[in-house]
């Protein structure tokens, strides 16, 4: 280092007033030769910056640094670990498991299954299914369970339906969306006309003898229509007896082996989960117990199955509901139920308020 220094100087000196330079006062005060040559300056504040390693409580952590560069290879052991997690950050606090909420039940339970209802041990009719017509006069008095469930939807759910049909109009007009609604119903009529014919003849229907309009619905269910035997009722009306509400049922049969209140949906969007099919499954569920409390059938359902069709012809879904979903979905139904008639509360005639009789008179 001495030579470089030397060889330095011997630079300098052949350049007249630079040796001067070297050798002013600043050196006088200790300094090194080799420092006065800075070609930059670098400016401090009075006040001196706070590093941040000195706020560190040095006596908590000692323990930690000491761990660390005391052993080339770790020797802690889950334990030790633990305990120094403890003593540098307290110990664990218990996660709480969130509390679920308290499914609401309904004031006015009534059990799906009837316990009172007689099953004879032969049936006395034939193997034809039941056709009972929805009678004209009960339409009136006792509300359905499809005006039931419109008038109770939830908010979330009637906008989205809202925003759909403002949408569709948009798209289409008020006439052609009057149009496109009505001719949805009539193909729904359709498939169900069609598929009750089918479960009459029990005979399938071919591909020429198809009407066009269903054609692509009735190839969605052919898969499903292989699985369902022992018909007992189609479009058969059904009446909860305790409950009076009333409703129309579109098939009851055996899916699989077991006996199902079947409800035929057609879809122009894929609907592969339960959920996606809406209020169906409470559809599924009010008739299920309107028929276990209804004397005109003398059997007893605990079983769903919604069928969703698509007019493309692709493999229909099938949502088969077990006694327990079913039984869920009854409670739910319940409610329903019960903040319709919170809304609507039945209106008493004049001869019901002043306590006569309303029974119809007998014509012999």
């Amino acid at each position: 280092m001495l030579p470089v220094r030397m060889k330095f100087l011997q630079l300098l000196c052949m350049k007249p007033g630079k040796l001067e330079t070297l050798f002013q006062i600043p050196f006088c005060q200790k300094q090194f030769p080799f420092m006065c040559l800075a070609t930059s300056t670098c400016l401090h504040s009075k006040n001196k910056k706070v590093n941040s390693y000195e706020l560190v409580d040095q006596e908590k952590y000692n323990n930690l640094v000491s761990s660390v560069i005391s052993y080339k290879t770790s020797a802690q052991t889950p334990e030790t670990i633990f305990e120094e997690d403890n003593f540098l950050y307290g110990p664990p606090k218990q996660h709480k498991h969130p509390v679920k909420a308290e499914t609401k039940a309904p004031r006015n339970w009534v059990p799906l299954i009837n316990p009172n209802k007689k099953i004879p041990l032969l049936n006395s009719d034939s193997n034809f299914p039941l056709k009972i017509p929805l009678q004209e006069n009960n339409k009136t008095k006792i509300p359905s369970v499809t005006h039931i469930l419109q008038q109770t939807i939830s908010p979330q759910q009637a906008f989205y339906l809202e925003r759909w049909k403002q949408k569709m109009i948009l798209e289409l007009g008020k006439d052609g969306f009057t149009e496109y609604t009505k001719n949805l119903f009539l193909q729904g009529h359709l498939f169900h006309a069609t598929l009750e014919s089918i479960f009459l003849s029990e005979e399938m229907v071919t591909k020429e003898q198809r009407d066009v309009t269903v054609s692509g619905y009735l190839s969605s269910v052919e898969h499903v229509l292989k699985d369902i035997s022992e018909v007992r009722a189609l479009e058969s009306a059904v009446q909860h007896e305790t409950l009076h509400y009333l409703g129309l049922v579109d098939c009851v049969a055996k899916y699989r082996g077991q006996l199902c209140v079947i409800d035929w949906k057609t879809s122009e969007k894929p609907k592969p989960s339960l959920k996606n099919t809406f209020d169906n499954p409470l559809q599924v569920a009010a008739y299920i117990g309107a028929i276990n409390h209804d004397a005109n059938y003398d059997f007893q359902v605990n079983c769903g199955l919604i069928v969703v069709a698509y007019k493309d012809g692709s493999p229909a879904h099938q949502h088969f509901m077990a006694p327990e979903l079913c039984s869920e979905y009854w409670n739910k139904w319940l409610l329903r139920l019960e903040e319709y008639t919170e809304k609507n509360p039945p209106k008493l005639s004049c001869a019901e308020a002043s306590g006569l009789s309303t029974e119809p008179e007998s014509f012999n």
